[in-house]
């Protein structure tokens, strides 16, 4: 994005607030990604107070997806909201770029669209100033950028290859603090970990295998809890997820390992702002399955462990939870529509519906909750 077409996007920010116009900068919001490939979109659903999704508006990313059907990223964090909640990141695979919007409530103002420094960026993490990329295709890595005043700006000498070429990373996440970087890698089931250096750099990577087959993304808890979703060994019911403690020198240490999703193909997980649970999304089998987090980042079953279920065929992906943490959402890829779940104190889910409209099996990929 141009310096002045970023600066008449920063006025029109700057005119509402000052016009008092506080009605759609109040608004909650949930965030989905098309990943079409010849115009990527994201697509801001208003949130009424109960929980259901309305209103759609669709905004330009000023990038090209991947396209495809069902889950063609393979990734959890395509598209990501700051800490903050002021700002959203989404990555355009089909043309290797990271566009960033200012969010006022639902509605989306595109501020800048850089290059991501590698082939077919996936996913996109954030802590402070600090935002890392992550690139699957080819000579697989991770690419640092500052962001500030709605601008993205590379860190020079920041970037970081895995441990292969095309290891198909899926997901990458900041621990609490900002010190480590966690990244999955899905073809040789490894865990890497990066210590953030003073510069925004990254330190040399330490390696950890998964203790469980089938790795795909992480989420970390605010205790420093690592969670990690496993699509398991392929046997029916068969996926499951495992919780680590990072040490002083990034390795990371098991504390529960491979407990059952009861479900297949678990992929993307997500956990609550207050850190009590972690929902586990679990795609083949349209269901959601819910844990709690103990202080030592140990998982234990919500009920039977199974807390909510979409429709069959739903195919949900990525999940994502409001900021105040009361709602729960699932992309339904294969149904093109949105999972609409209340979170109870107990950590069960009610289902409240699903929100439609959405192209079906036409590769949508990320959601993100304000």
């Amino acid at each position: 994005m141009s310096i002045i077409s970023r600066a008449i996007a920063l006025g029109v920010i700057a005119a509402a607030a000052q016009a008092g116009d506080h009605d759609f900068i109040a608004q909650r919001a949930v965030f989905v990604m098309s990943n079409d490939a010849d115009a990527n979109e994201v697509i801001s659903y208003e949130r009424d107070r109960d929980g259901t999704l309305a209103n759609a508006h669709r905004y330009l990313t000023g990038g090209r997806g991947s396209g495809g059907t069902i889950d063609p990223l393979a990734s959890q964090g395509s598209l990501t909201l700051s800490t903050d909640g002021n700002w959203l990141f989404a990555a355009n695979a089909g043309s290797g770029s990271v566009s960033l919007f200012r969010v006022l409530g639902s509605r989306l103002l595109l501020t800048d669209r850089e290059p991501s420094g590698g082939s077919e960026p996936n996913a996109v993490a954030q802590y402070g100033r600090l935002v890392y990329v992550l690139n699957t295709a080819g000579s697989s890595s991770v690419v640092g950028f500052r962001f500030d005043d709605g601008r993205l700006t590379r860190i020079p000498d920041s970037l970081r290859f895995l441990s292969g070429n095309t290891v198909n990373s899926a997901s990458l996440a900041f621990t609490p603090d900002g010190r480590f970087l966690v990244v999955t890698e899905r073809t040789t089931n490894n865990l890497d970990v990066f210590r953030v250096q003073a510069d925004g750099r990254l330190a040399p990577v330490v390696i950890t295998p998964s203790a469980g087959p089938g790795a795909f993304s992480v989420a970390i808890a605010p205790n420093g809890a690592v969670i990690v979703s496993e699509t398991g060994s392929g046997a029916p019911l068969g996926s499951a997820t495992s919780s680590y403690r990072l040490d002083a020198s990034g390795k990371l240490l098991a504390v529960s390992t491979s407990v059952p999703t009861l479900g297949n193909a678990n992929c993307w997980n997500v956990v609550t702002p207050d850190g009590r649970f972690v929902y586990t999304s679990n795609a083949g089998s349209s269901s959601i399955a819910g844990f709690r987090i103990g202080p030592q980042g140990e998982l234990a079953p919500i009920g039977s462990t199974i807390v909510a279920a979409n429709p069959d065929g739903s195919v949900n992906l990525d999940i994502a939870i409001s900021a105040d943490g009361r709602f729960l959402y699932s992309l339904n890829a294969g149904s093109g529509a949105v999972g609409e779940f209340a979170i109870q104190r107990d950590g069960s889910l009610v289902n409240l519906g699903t929100r439609g409209g959405l192209p079906a099996g036409a590769g949508l990929n990320g959601i993100a909750a304000n």
